[in-house]
């Protein structure tokens, strides 16, 4: 049985292709669902890559997804347990499933939703890791703002915690995204909804450095959308920006390991909620649709709180 990622995707490499129905009704699904609710791309991609691997599983065994019943998705469960899939991913398919067989029932394409009893995985309620105060400053000073590149990745880094952006939201920001007179950024987070989040002075003077200095000469003569661009005038992608970040962690005395995808954004919220910040005022600069989204950076801030506690207070 494959058990490590690589292995996985070796296995499902060699399944069979998406029969032409199936894609065809993923494809229809994803365009409807990206037209009624605005879905991000990412979350986008990640129900087709969930509702393919399902469809090949199915070709591999009974027949495509218009046959797919209750007893068909547990089996479909358990063979993701035996490969060793994680409760969040599983967590992640029920929710592609739940759209898709959703979308279904709505155009009339089935008459039942296989989903209807289906219960999530409870998943472990994980604290967000944070990045001391002191590290985020060794980690900000890392890259040499003497060259365009190195320029470019201070304001990127520099904007990221200033204000808890998603890795996707930066490197998808639009040059017209930021009012360097106002201060602020507008940002277009999960389900294209827009936020004003402010600059902050120290992001604002290397933004400023970098619009003046070095995008010009990152981009040319070119009209390029995108506010941070690399040497052939693209942005960078999620992944080339993490492993930019764990890079400079490196510059920066840091275990790379230790820093998570969302590291920047979760030390913004938890440094905030450290210094006095509100939780309302947290969720709106977050992006966060729910409060109880938000309420896990209290967790941390208390967290953080006993530990001062234990450590200054006489009888701690």
């Amino acid at each position: 049985m494959p058990r490590s990622p690589a292995d996985r995707r070796q296995y499902v490499m060699q399944m069979p292709p998406v029969p032409d129905p199936d894609q065809r009704a993923i494809d229809g699904f994803l365009d409807a669902i990206w037209a009624e609710s605005g879905l991000a791309p990412p979350t986008l991609a990640s129900y087709r890559r969930d509702l393919e691997g399902f469809a090949r599983w199915r070709n591999l065994r009974d027949g495509g997804l218009a046959a797919a019943d209750r007893e068909t998705l547990f089996r479909y469960l358990a063979w993701r347990a035996a490969q060793g899939y994680s409760p969040r991913s599983t967590a992640r398919l029920l929710s592609a499933w739940r759209a898709y067989f959703g979308w279904c029932v709505r155009q009339g394409s089935r008459a039942d939703d296989p989903t209807a009893l289906l219960e999530p995985p409870k998943l472990p309620r994980s604290l967000p890791k944070a990045l001391a105060e002191s590290q985020i400053d060794a980690l900000l000073a890392a890259p040499d703002v003497a060259t365009p590149l190195g320029l470019r990745d201070r304001a990127m880094l520099e904007l990221m915690y200033a204000a808890g952006l998603r890795v996707s939201e930066l490197v998808d920001l639009p040059a017209t995204a930021v009012n360097l007179r106002q201060g602020v950024l507008r940002v277009t987070g999960k389900g294209s909804k827009d936020r004003l989040v402010p600059l902050g002075e120290e992001s604002q003077h290397w933004l400023e450095r970098y619009l003046r200095e070095s995008r010009p000469q990152l981009v040319g003569k070119h009209n390029v959308e995108n506010l941070f661009v690399g040497a052939e005038r693209k942005p960078p992608t999620r992944q080339q920006f993490w492993m930019l970040v764990k890079r400079y962690a490196a510059v920066a005395g840091i275990d790379p390991a230790k820093i998570s995808p969302h590291g920047l954004r979760h030390s913004f919220a938890t440094h905030l909620l450290n210094r006095g910040a509100d939780l309302r005022a947290l969720q709106m600069l977050l992006g966060h649709s729910s409060l109880s989204t938000t309420q896990i950076y209290t967790l941390v801030a208390r967290e953080h709180l006993s530990k001062l506690h234990a450590r200054h207070h006489p009888r701690g």
